[in-house]
């Protein structure tokens, strides 16, 4: 009895002879015409597993379920229910709430009405002044060091993301791996909407850092899971490996997906600043301010219907080493481009509109309802704005690192134009329409990064690429509130740093390199080539699978 090897795809038989599988273990026998048989449990299991085998493939190959109406809805009403968080609540309504706590208002203020000059050689109420005051002089002792309400802010802002990196570290592997990513978001979003509730309760700013750092470590992994759904979805929209040709739409639906949530998420923020601004004309203004920070938490956690309406897990084979699936990222230079253009996003657009805001209400004087209509001009011409550009973008076949590219130019020209009329009196027709264009700048760049980032993320690891994205780009955000909060006196340094970052990330997007293209061919999104044949096109959609492979093994031939 010889071994030998036969093709499994050439399995026909001679008629005076017979192969027959064998196997260790137990046989059964059965008869064909005159030949006796021997078979194996695999022969007499096929149908088993070829069943097994048709119900894992499409989880093998990576297919997802297209999403449904709800599915996509839910993703963007997430966005909706937390954009917020780090746009208005901690760099606006936390500084507010801390300035009460570290300088109370008198409450025998009689002359808020009052005009007054301030150091520009404008007209301000009384009220307004010592409102913007107690923002920026330094109030809060500890030891030999005074800081104010916005450094504190920054310095608590800082710990959350201190603490948050080892937690997106542990957690960067059940995000990819096993059906717990939907218990991990909700618990976390459960954890910062309760650091919500108390925040006017003790009259101490002691207890500010560990709740507002609670709060920004309890977002980074909701706000992950948020991020690494869109790469489920663009999946299930496309297919899990396209010829280049088809590449148009997967950037299609990622743009269209990521705008839609771009834009929720503006008017989120727009509700939310337009409550804190309202509650801040109320005599109380400590409770006030504390009541929209309760509001805050219970519209954060209203945003848990996303997690419910998104549970897709990712059965693909567990990692050898937690580090290597965090730290999977550094091998795929165009991701790590992304994080770097998020990065200079965050950088430029927080210091933009932060140093923006202080440089009206504490340089230019401007009214209240002014300031609120600044706003609203940020938060709410996005609305509007990005979804016109989704077809332009279509029309105009721009790729996510053009379209950070226009979103760059856009925050280098207000900035720029900021800087260059710093000295100018502004009239309030010209604030709302730098308002409205650095708005859409900051929805374009908040909108495309990510899309860039899931290009380049592979099957099976978008949790870990997602951790990195959110952190870096919340960390983004810090440096830019704190630069601008640094300097509120002066509007150059926060519209300096605008300009100086938008330019440096066109400069790493160009020069770097960085194409959604190239990061989805890495990742396996893209076949390297477009097939042709009718035949080719019905093979495995796996990256790196073979069409006509050839399984060869041992028979055992029977006498």
């Amino acid at each position: 009895m010889a071994d030998q090897e036969i093709n499994s795809s050439a399995s026909a038989t001679t008629p005076d002879r017979e192969p027959a599988l064998e196997r260790a273990g137990s046989t059964m026998s059965f008869n064909r015409g005159d030949h006796h048989v021997v078979g194996t449990p695999d022969v007499h299991e096929v149908g088993i597993k070829i069943q097994r085998a048709k119900s894992a493939y499409e989880t093998y190959a990576g297919h997802e379920e297209k999403p449904t109406g709800v599915e996509v809805f839910g993703w963007c009403f997430y966005g909706l229910c937390s954009y917020f968080i780090h746009t208005v609540l901690i760099p606006i309504v936390f500084p507010l709430i801390i300035s009460q706590i570290a300088s109370p208002m008198p409450d025998d203020i009689t002359q808020g009405n009052i005009k007054v000059m301030n150091d520009k050689g404008y007209i301000c109420t009384h009220k307004e002044m010592l409102l913007y005051n107690r923002l920026t002089n330094r109030t809060i002792t500890v030891h030999d060091a005074k800081y104010t309400p916005l450094e504190w802010t920054s310095i608590s802002w800082a710990v959350g993301l201190a603490l948050a990196a080892p937690l997106l570290g542990l957690v960067s592997t059940p995000l990819d791996r096993g059906p717990h990513q939907t218990v991990i978001a909700l618990a976390a979003t459960v954890v910062g909407a309760t650091f919500c509730l108390p925040a006017g309760f003790f009259r101490t700013v002691w207890i500010f850092p560990p709740y507002i750092a609670a709060i920004v470590a309890a977002s980074t992994i909701p706000a992950a899971y948020h991020t690494r759904h869109l790469g489920m979805m663009v999946r299930g929209f496309t297919s899990p490996s396209l010829r280049r040709s088809q590449f148009p739409l997967r950037r299609a639906a990622g743009g269209w997906l990521s705008l839609a949530a771009a834009a929720a998420g503006s008017l989120g923020s727009a509700v939310m600043s337009s409550f804190a601004f309202h509650m801040l004309r109320e005599k109380e203004e400590l409770m006030s301010l504390w009541i929209v920070s309760i509001f805050s938490g219970i519209k954060w956690l209203l945003g848990s219907f996303h997690f419910v309406t998104s549970n897709r897990s990712s059965p693909a084979a567990t990692p050898t080493s937690r580090s290597n699936h965090a730290f999977s990222i550094l091998k795929f230079p165009h991701a790590v481009g992304s994080l770097a253009s998020a990065f200079l996003s965050s950088v430029s657009t927080m210091s933009v509109f932060t140093g923006a805001v202080l440089y009206l209400v504490g340089d230019l004087c401007f009214r209240p309802n002014s300031l609120l209509y600044f706003w609203l001009s940020y938060f709410l011409f996005p609305l509007f704005s990005l979804p016109i550009l989704h077809p332009i973008q279509h029309l105009l076949g721009a790729n996510a690192v053009k379209m950070q590219i226009l979103g760059f130019s856009l925050t280098a020209a207000t900035s720029g134009v900021g800087f260059a009329y710093r000295f100018q009196d502004w009239k309030t027709h010209q604030a709302l329409l730098f308002a409205a264009v650095q708005g859409t700048s900051s929805g374009l760049l908040h909108a495309f990064s990510r899309v860039l980032l899931m290009d380049c993320a592979p099957r099976g690891k978008e949790g870990a690429f997602s951790t990195w994205f959110v952190w870096i780009k919340f960390l983004g955000s810090l440096v830019g509130f704190a630069i601008a909060s640094a300097h509120p006196r002066n509007v150059a340094v926060s519209f300096g740093i605008g300009f100086c970052t938008a330019i440096a990330a066109v400069v790493v997007l160009i020069f770097g390199n960085v194409s959604d293209l190239g990061g989805a061919l890495a990742a396996g999104h893209v076949k390297d080539y477009d097939v042709v044949n009718e035949d080719r096109d019905r093979g495995s959609p796996v990256s790196g699978v073979d069409d006509g492979v050839e399984v060869k093994q041992p028979v055992q031939e029977m006498p």
